[in-house]
């Protein structure tokens, strides 16, 4: 259980709280620009941030593939948000999603790893009832649920 609050408190702390300060690419360490340029070669539209001992990179892989990775001064990563499709969700969400908000169509779905623990930020709207922001983590267990 204190995973799931952590989880949520790192989400929205850096969402809401984040004070980041835009960087050119020459101000990056070359351990962490190596380490990056390695994973994601074929990234493009690439903008960086410096938070307190983060760095945080935004970019996009083919066509409208958003993603935002935050690396420790050592090169590591430590967390990775990213847009996902519904047929990269894992049964176990999808099944969730089908039980528990029939009738609703996700309107946005992201894969946030987080320290090595996978969780779905989605949300999932409908016609004639309340939109939601859900947050599941890889098991469908909703960790989250928040009217949109």
């Amino acid at each position: 259980m204190k995973n799931k609050f952590l989880i949520i408190g790192t989400v929205l702390a850096i969402t809401f709280t984040s004070q980041a300060q835009d960087i050119t690419q020459s101000q990056v360490p070359s351990v962490i620009l190596n380490q990056f340029n390695n994973q994601y070669p074929k990234a493009t539209d690439i903008e960086w941030e410096i938070d307190s001992n983060l760095y945080n990179v935004e970019f996009e892989i083919g066509w409208n593939t958003d993603h935002e990775i935050w690396y420790n001064t050592s090169g590591e990563m430590v967390k990775h948000k990213e847009d996902v499709s519904k047929s990269e969700l894992p049964e176990t969400v999808k099944n969730k999603i089908k039980s528990e908000f029939k009738g609703y169509s996700i309107d946005d779905l992201e894969r946030i790893t987080d320290n090595g623990k996978v969780i779905y930020k989605i949300e999932l709207d409908a016609l004639t009832q309340q939109d939601w922001d859900v947050i599941l983590d890889s098991n469908g267990n909703v960790i989250s649920k928040i009217t949109d």
